[in-house]
């Protein structure tokens, strides 16, 4: 089951990261996480930025509602998505890997 924790801004999604992938999309669920795969590379902050633009535009959301909050350097991120609560995401992101 994907980690998802209530924030007093949103919520934090647990994030396993997959740089350098064939293609960019929500892949799935590994080790309680999102796995998220991005074309870019792992280099510079690119990863991350593919990332957090993924979910925003996966989970229709706006720029300033996605950050990562810790693993900037790490595969295992931590991202507040803010303006959403627990439950909700849990819901959208249930829709998004079943219907993909």
């Amino acid at each position: 089951m994907i980690q998802i924790q209530d924030h007093e801004e949103g919520c934090v999604l647990s994030v396993r990261a997959q740089p350098g992938a064939r293609r960019n999309g929500l892949v799935g669920e590994q080790n309680n996480a999102l796995k998220v795969a991005v074309t870019a590379p792992p280099d510079q902050g690119k990863a991350n930025q593919a990332i957090v633009e993924l979910l925003r535009e996966e989970l229709n959301l706006k720029r300033s509602q996605v950050a990562i909050l810790s693993g900037l350097t790490s595969r295992d991120k931590r991202i507040l998505i803010r303006g959403i609560k627990a439950a909700e995401l849990a819901k959208k992101l249930e829709l998004l890997l079943h219907d993909g």
